[in-house]
């Protein structure tokens, strides 16, 4: 399959700096409209990989993110909304990015062009056979994902991608892709504005709807969120008033006592 960097190829729209506030928002949220439909699209390979993820958390094993720069912060942001939203433990979903921790906030030199480190990164994750690992890239040539990705594959390890061009080298190295062909970027190769919102949504996609097949949610409720903040708590309270008829004050009161929304439920029926 020919290979065609869309992500890289100039924008639509020309003489940006001539353009006013007004202007600029209104083609960039032209170009963001179109994002949506690219997701739908590529609909089959991202159920394909749900049901992959969703099979290996249900048999004991983790999901891990690997990327580089923006495609791993969203990995990492991703990974870091499961335990609070779903009460999953921490190592359930693992983000790993290129150039360490310290990546997240400043740009690593050169840390995506590694060929050895990603795998580094996941054997530091005593990673296995019962664990999937998803390599996210716009561009779908990042050495640091592809690599650790065909090390994957060798280990019998099940491996799926998010990438923003069509036959690139990672959805090659991917037994499960996902392609998301958004298209030239508003400002020319700047990968953090479509092809980021395309990964965002994609990653929403594979967490929510695994968690929801592992049983995280009831009727379309969290009810096994952390119960972190004040706002968490009022929500609780009000899906046990809903759920149990009861006042909010006796709802709260049970919260305190079993912790979660789910224990509420379950013991409250006993």
């Amino acid at each position: 399959m020919s290979f065609t960097k869309t992500t890289e190829q100039d924008s639509k729209y020309n003489h940006l700096e001539k353009m006013n506030a007004e202007e600029l928002l209104m083609h960039i949220n032209n170009e963001d409209k179109t994002v949506a439909f690219a997701v739908e699209k590529a609909m089959p390979q991202i159920v394909s990989l749900t049901q992959q993820i969703a099979n290996k958390l249900k048999n004991g094993g983790r999901l891990f993110y690997l990327g580089a720069g923006t495609s791993g912060r969203l990995g990492i942001l991703d990974a870091s909304e499961c335990p609070p939203t779903f009460g999953v433990p921490h190592e359930l979903v693992v983000g790993l990015i290129a150039g360490g921790d310290s990546a997240i906030r400043k740009a690593v030199e050169n840390a995506e062009d590694s060929t050895t480190q990603g795998w580094i990164d996941l054997q530091e994750h005593q990673i296995s056979t019962k664990d999937i690992v998803v390599g996210i890239a716009a561009s779908g040539t990042t050495p640091y994902v592809i690599e650790a990705l065909k090390n994957c594959n060798e280990q019998q390890i099940i491996t799926g991608c998010i990438t923003c061009n069509q036959g690139s080298p990672l959805a090659q190295a991917a037994k499960f892709p996902v392609e998301v062909v958004v298209g030239p970027e508003f400002v020319t190769g700047s990968s953090r504005m479509k092809a980021g919102t395309a990964q965002k949504m994609v990653l929403n996609m594979l967490t929510t709807s695994s968690m929801i097949l592992l049983g995280k949610v009831k009727g379309n409720k969290m009810v096994d969120m952390q119960l972190s903040n004040n706002k968490l708590v009022n929500r609780g309270e009000l899906m046990l008033v809903n759920e149990l008829q009861i006042d909010q004050k006796t709802a709260s009161e049970l919260l305190k006592k079993y912790k979660s929304v789910r224990n509420v439920i379950l013991n409250y029926k006993k």
